[in-house]
């Protein structure tokens, strides 16, 4: 019998315990193939089983969510924190109230988030929670129900120095008020143990932008290092959330032409270019609204159609924002086919493996979530940070930081993603192998 290889005898070590978590093995899968090789070079993170360490979630809690709605009925939820690695700091990460929200989702985001948050150089570790509560349709007194009851549950594992949650999908500035507003009561202190609050009550200017800037930010420095710049490039956006309609208002203000919008219904396609006008309407307006996009198509912005993607839409860069494993092979080969040549992550790992393989074959730029989309939790560690002193930083200063440190990340690309002496980068293995490098320094220094 052939002897394993390290990355065979390590995934088959997690595949065998957790076989049906799909998610979750596909986003240590993706990040296995570029760690192993340094895993081998370095004695010290041998000696010391660092990658098995970090594959595995240091606590996973469950609870169940028995709460009363404004009806009087009893509903039952089930929920989840998971606290994957606090070896950089406390957990960090968000949390997500949708039904189709399970462990291997929360393992998966919890994972990337590790290596999301040490590309930032903040001292934040990686975590990821939620319910399968679906708050579409619900009542706003019932959606406080529910948060107060989840953090009735959650309150006792968390804390300003152990782990600090944010919002994720379906947990924007509403929800992260009623559950700080519970924590408070519950706890009897004024702390930062969530980030995403409201400005009033210690939030952080820019945050509700961060992620979709963000990325822009990271797409001018891809394009910086090609000698190009976003002006006049065609984009097409995946998603009407608050990732894609930031990122869509940003590229347009940096002059290029935002033709597509959509959500899991179809896509809103304008051929001329959707205005910063259009964008900042449906951004002041998407949260009250059932389908935002056919709202805008009766607005004479673009034109609805039901149960389509944007990708196969002439572009020259793509920007999928909506959820993990949007885009497929299928999806990836008309991309390439139609000229697109840069395609960043808004969302986390909405890429399948067999999409980024036609990536990389085809040597596009492609450029993984966990780097390119790590403006929101950037800007939640700073705001982590003006809890701490009791402060707040104005809205410039904010953007000018969260710009130093998405062109940090980029350049950490750069520096490990660069293969021999050929110019294209491989932003996949540069921001792995540049996070996985800072996890495991810290690690082995803390010992067993």
């Amino acid at each position: 019998m052939p002897q394993l290889s390290n990355f065979d005898e390590i995934y088959q070590f997690l595949h065998k315990r957790f076989e049906n978590e799909k998610e979750y093995l596909q986003a240590v899968h993706e990040v296995l193939q570029d760690i192993v090789p340094i895993y081998n070079a370095n004695e010290a993170y041998k000696s010391l089983d660092v990658i098995r360490r970090l594959c595995m979630p240091e606590r996973i809690i469950y609870f169940t969510i028995s709460w009363m709605n404004s009806d009087g009925d009893i509903e039952v939820n089930q929920g989840w924190r998971v606290q994957h690695n606090s070896a950089m700091g406390p957990y960090k990460g968000g949390l997500r109230f949708h039904p189709t929200v399970n462990l291997s989702v929360l393992k998966f985001l919890a994972f990337e988030q590790c290596f999301k948050n040490a590309l930032t150089g903040l001292p934040m570790g990686g975590g990821k929670g939620g319910a399968d509560f679906n708050p579409k349709g619900r009542s706003d007194r019932d959606i406080m129900l529910f948060c107060q009851a989840f953090m009735r549950e959650l309150q006792r594992h968390i804390g300003a120095n152990t782990d600090v949650p944010a919002g994720d999908i379906n947990v924007g500035a509403r929800e992260i008020g009623y559950l700080y507003g519970e924590y408070r009561r519950l706890n009897n202190r004024f702390e930062g143990v969530l980030t995403g609050k409201g400005l009033e009550f210690g939030g952080s200017y820019v945050r509700t932008e961060a992620t979709g800037f963000g990325l822009i930010y990271f797409l001018e420095a891809v394009c910086r290092a090609q000698d190009s710049v976003v002006e006049g490039k065609t984009v097409i956006v995946s998603g009407a959330g608050n990732v894609a309609l930031h990122a869509a208002l940003k590229a347009s203000e940096k002059g290029a032409k935002v033709v597509t919008l959509s959500n899991s219904r179809g896509l809103l396609y304008n051929e001329q270019g959707l205005s910063e006008a259009d964008i900042t309407w449906a951004i002041e307006n998407h949260n009250q609204r059932d389908n935002i996009l056919l709202d805008m198509e009766d607005e004479g912005m673009g034109k609805w159609q039901a149960d389509e993607t944007p990708w196969h839409i002439k572009c020259d860069i793509a920007l999928p924002c909506a959820t993990q494993n949007e885009l497929d092979e299928c999806d990836a080969r008309k991309l390439i086919e139609n000229g697109c040549t840069m395609i960043l992550e808004g969302a986390n790992m909405p890429c399948t493996d067999k999409a980024q393989n036609v990536f990389f074959d085809a040597k596009v730029t492609y450029v993984p979530g966990k780097a390119s989309n790590a403006g929101g939790v950037a800007l939640s560690g700073l705001e982590m940070s003006q809890n701490a002193m009791f402060s707040q930083r104005n809205a410039e200063t904010l953007d000018e930081q969260l710009q130093t440190i998405m062109n940090h990340i980029h350049n950490l690309c750069v520096t490990e993603g660069k293969l021999g002496g050929e110019t294209y980068i491989n932003y996949m293995k540069g921001a792995n192998v540049a996070a996985f490098r800072k996890l495991a320094d810290a690690i082995v220094a803390q010992g067993v």
